[in-house]
């Protein structure tokens, strides 16, 4: 069975979290939403060159709105709201930002 994720802010924690589900190989892991307010083009860069890990193993691809990791394309939206968006396909939703602990 694969657990599905959604990850709701890319910064520290959620780029940790998923550049280390990506290069894991695990295949009961998949990320499959991820909901960070910068531009995909950041996102990318701060995947592929991490100051503190070094840099990512794999090619990092933009496709429009989706980023891929080397394990398939992963949607990738906008918003400061996460009720706005549809979570439905995740078992379980990381939130990253802080804003609601």
């Amino acid at each position: 069975m694969t657990v599905t994720i959604g990850i709701n802010g890319f910064g520290r924690i959620g780029r940790c979290t998923l550049s280390h589900i990506a290069a894991s190989g695990r295949d009961d892991i998949k990320v499959v939403k991820l909901n960070a307010t910068g531009p995909i083009e950041s996102a990318a860069h701060l995947i592929k060159y991490d100051s503190v890990h070094g840099r990512f193993p794999n090619e990092v691809k933009i496709d429009g709105n989706t980023l891929d990791l080397g394990r398939g394309p992963i949607p990738v939206s906008s918003t400061y709201d996460p009720t706005e968006l549809d979570w439905s396909g995740c078992d379980v939703v990381l939130e990253c930002t802080g804003k609601f602990n």
